[in-house]
């Protein structure tokens, strides 16, 4: 069973996508969050808080589906540019910190908007 998961406390899908989707009610899948705020916009500032709106909008997400950031399992980052590494880390460090989920850095060519992250999770209850 699988059941798509929505929240207005984050950006609306820009494509034929779901923020995310529940699986057997113990998984949840996340789409890709880049910098959006709520209403579509992206958030001013550099890589300090285009990575604390990415992880809000992970949140609202997570909660959307009963879901915390402690049941994150799996989380993927996309870099435009991996020298904004440390300070991505430091952000993330704070919101998963204690956590500690398994995860991947990438970086990539381009990313939606012309952001500088996004970060997609697997959220297991």
């Amino acid at each position: 069973m699988r059941k798509i998961i929505s929240s207005a406390n984050a950006p609306a899908a820009l494509g034929p996508y779901s923020q995310g989707i529940e699986t057997q009610g113990t998984m949840l899948f996340l789409a890709g969050q880049i910098p959006l705020t709520p209403a579509g916009e992206v958030v001013a500032g550099g890589i300090t808080e285009q990575t604390t709106q990415v992880l809000e909008n992970i949140k609202a997400v997570l909660a959307e589906a009963g879901y915390e950031l402690g049941h994150i399992a799996k989380a993927t980052v996309f870099l435009k540019d991996m020298n904004n590494f440390a300070a991505m880390n430091e952000v993330y460090g704070k919101y998963l910190g204690e956590i500690k989920p398994a995860r991947s850095t990438v970086e990539v060519a381009r990313l939606p908007k012309d952001v500088q992250v996004e970060i997609e999770v697997v959220a297991v209850k």
